[in-house]
């Protein structure tokens, strides 16, 4: 969302002020009776100080309003407008050819600044060095083990006395040794 900038309004109010009531003064007294000081001084603030005071407050609520949520470049194009404006009414309205308004236009400047510095502020915070991504392997899974059938175990018989030898089973025979075909006899000697 593009808000608009908030010191426009006390620079609304004085020129209201300045062109549909032409013959006041910034500089009159609120009201006939001094404040006096501590220091023995009587102060008579004036209409001037009143605005001057509500642009500060309005001041404030521009900074806030510019860290909660930052500000975007139409934004700091008006806050720029805004100040070359007032500087511009300043130096060719004669309505507004005094301290007061000097004061609205520099309290313009300073938002300006003020706007550009915490943008570049927060620009340089969000460039930030990527360290190099290490990447691990991929773990390797266990091995696959498939079920394997097995025999159960012959039940071999057990004696009754553990002191006596049971002989295990011969091994069977592969197959039986074949016979010759050919009978081979030995040879006697004729005639002896």
């Amino acid at each position: 969302m593009i808000g608009f900038p908030l010191l426009l309004i006390p620079l609304a109010i004085y020129n209201m002020i300045a062109f549909l009531t032409p013959g006041v003064s910034w500089t009159d007294a609120i009201y006939p009776l001094p404040v006096p000081l501590k220091s023995g001084v009587n102060w008579t603030p004036s209409w001037g100080d009143v605005l001057l005071v509500f642009t500060l407050l309005m001041l404030m609520f521009e900074f806030i309003k510019s860290t909660r949520q930052g500000k975007s470049f139409v934004e700091h194009f008006l806050a720029l407008l805004l100040a070359g404006a007032a500087a511009a009414e300043f130096a060719m309205v004669p309505q507004a050819a005094n301290s007061t308004f000097f004061l609205l236009a520099v309290i313009c400047f300073v938002d300006l600044f003020a706007g550009f510095a915490a943008s570049l502020r927060r620009a340089r915070r969000a460039v930030v060095v990527a360290e190099p991504v290490v990447v691990a392997a991929p773990r390797a899974e266990p091995p696959r083990v498939e079920p394997v059938r097995m025999e159960p175990p012959r039940a071999e018989p057990v004696p009754s006395n553990p002191f006596t030898r049971v002989e295990p089973p011969p091994p069977p025979e592969l197959s039986p040794r074949p016979e010759p075909a050919v009978r081979i006899e030995p040879v006697q000697k004729v005639g002896s």
